[in-house]
């Protein structure tokens, strides 16, 4: 072993990520196609990402995806945030080993980052899941997908794509919040989960930020969420929770005198609407109130709600 190490050296065991990344942050040994980081503010899930899509270049992955919840994202913080792509990549000048693949160029104009062994990566948004038809990629990174406007058309039109290589993946990085695509993921059987929080990272984060944040938010709900990386189903505050739900939860009504069909319909019939509200409801002679079904179906024109409702 030498007694020294050479500038060069140094500056290569610096970015060499698995030597300073933390457990959860380095990609899993098991087969998996979708790796689902979920976790706190401020846990490194943009390095993750970014040290992640690096690698990938490095192995030989030509066509990456780059998906973020809006254009801006993308390329304020997946391509050129302080944990983004271009902060992970680095100059190698000199013919002794290292990664020779350099820091790609940014186009921010075509949306492209390219590398010098001719890797491109594409950046997309959720706010149009249609430009995601066509393109295809051995590897997507997804940020911030629980905060996706059309979480499921975009991830449906994304996973389309996936189809280069052996073995394309997908890494998400994402604050979990309870919608119902992020549910999916976390049972699919060819997803593997990671969970973290803010505090695992305390050393590179401000100490009053660590401090405010504890007193303010520590204990509750947004906190577990947005700190602890919880997957809250239930809202602060809310008037009803699942708890109770399954509480009194019955295999079959009692004698009814009365069942009415609730309607709450949308204002509009576009695809972006929101759903109409169809509730079958009932009361017994003690005046207990039972849900008997939820109907509810997406946005629709009213001849499609109003023929629900009758039915």
């Amino acid at each position: 072993m030498p007694k020294s190490l050479t500038d060069f050296e140094c500056a290569y065991l610096l970015q060499e990520w698995p030597l300073w990344a933390r457990a959860g942050q380095i990609p899993p040994d098991a087969d998996w196609r979708t790796w689902l980081i979920l976790a706190g503010r401020g846990f490194g899930k943009t390095r993750t990402g970014s040290e992640w899509v690096r690698a990938q270049v490095k192995q030989g992955a030509q066509h990456v995806g780059l998906i973020a919840p809006t254009s801006a994202d993308a390329r304020d913080i997946m391509v050129e945030g302080e944990s983004g792509i271009l902060s992970v990549c680095w100059e190698c000048d000199t013919t002794e080993v290292g990664d020779h693949l350099g820091i790609p160029k940014f186009q921010s104009s075509l949306r492209k980052l390219t590398w010098k062994n001719g890797a491109t990566a594409m950046l997309f948004s959720a706010e149009e899941p249609d430009r995601l038809r066509g393109p295809q990629h051995e590897c997507i990174w997804a940020d911030e997908l629980a905060v996706w406007h059309h979480a499921q058309a975009t991830w449906d039109m994304a996973m389309f794509g996936l189809r280069l290589g052996r073995n394309p993946r997908a890494c998400v990085t994402t604050t979990p919040r309870p919608i119902g695509l992020l549910k999916e993921l976390m049972k699919d059987v060819n997803t593997h989960v990671v969970r973290g929080s803010t505090f695992e990272n305390a050393s590179n984060l401000a100490p009053t930020f660590l401090a405010n944040v504890r007193r303010r938010y520590g204990g509750t709900a947004l906190g577990r969420q947005e700190l602890n990386g919880e997957l809250i189903e239930t809202k602060e505050g809310a008037l009803w929770d699942r708890a109770t739900f399954e509480k009194y939860r019955i295999e079959k009504p009692p004698v009814l005198k009365r069942i009415i069909v609730a309607i709450d319909p949308p204002a509009t019939s576009h695809k972006t609407s929101d759903a109409c509200g169809i509730i079958v409801a009932g009361c017994d002679e003690n005046g207990h109130a039972y849900v008997l079904s939820d109907k509810t179906i997406p946005a629709a024109k009213p001849n499609v709600w109003a023929a629900r409702a009758c039915r």
